[in-house]
């Protein structure tokens, strides 16, 4: 004679912690992988994405013509802001502590500057007013200008000196 099969059977609190286990490994799965954090910011036709893993940071900016993708072990950052709906500014520190400022213009350009070469005045930017003759036209009020950044390689013209703030 066959030996009967014994059937388990569960109370309905072991039916509970197996149901919430089951959720709990299902939310794990489902979300970003362990030590990733994403931020996203659209800015007219730009799309910067940023996420962390581990110590390493990783960060796109892309636009109707291309994505940049871009990694590093940074000090802080990068931290995007959206510039008179836009224009994508980009700022970071690296590991060595070197800060780096780079706007995204929707042409498909962009400007890239050493943090000390760039003021915040008023809630502004202030860039180089070299930087002025580097920007498309629609989008040069977007900025304010210094003339502190004069050298032999990239001189100030003395006309764009009136555009300047200090």
């Amino acid at each position: 004679m066959p030996t009967p099969r014994r059937r388990w059977t569960l109370c309905p609190s072991e039916i509970q912690v197996r149901r919430l286990g089951a959720l709990l490994l299902a939310a794990i799965l489902a979300g970003p992988a362990y030590g990733q954090t994403k931020s996203e910011l659209v800015c007219g036709t730009l799309k910067a994405e940023s996420w962390k893993t581990a110590a390493t940071s990783h960060w796109t900016i892309a636009g109707p013509s291309e994505k940049i993708t871009e990694t590093g072990v940074l000090k802080s950052g990068p931290r995007f802001e959206c510039i008179e709906g836009a224009v994508l500014a980009v700022e970071f520190a690296s590991s060595a502590g070197h800060s780096i400022f780079t706007a995204y213009f929707p042409d498909g350009t962009n400007i890239a500057y050493g943090r000390q070469q760039i003021d915040r005045r008023g809630g502004r930017i202030v860039l180089p007013i070299q930087a002025k003759a580097r920007i498309a036209a629609p989008y040069r009020a977007a900025f304010d200008y210094h003339c502190r950044l004069d050298m032999p390689a990239d001189p100030i013209r003395p006309a764009a000196r009136a555009d300047c703030l200090f």
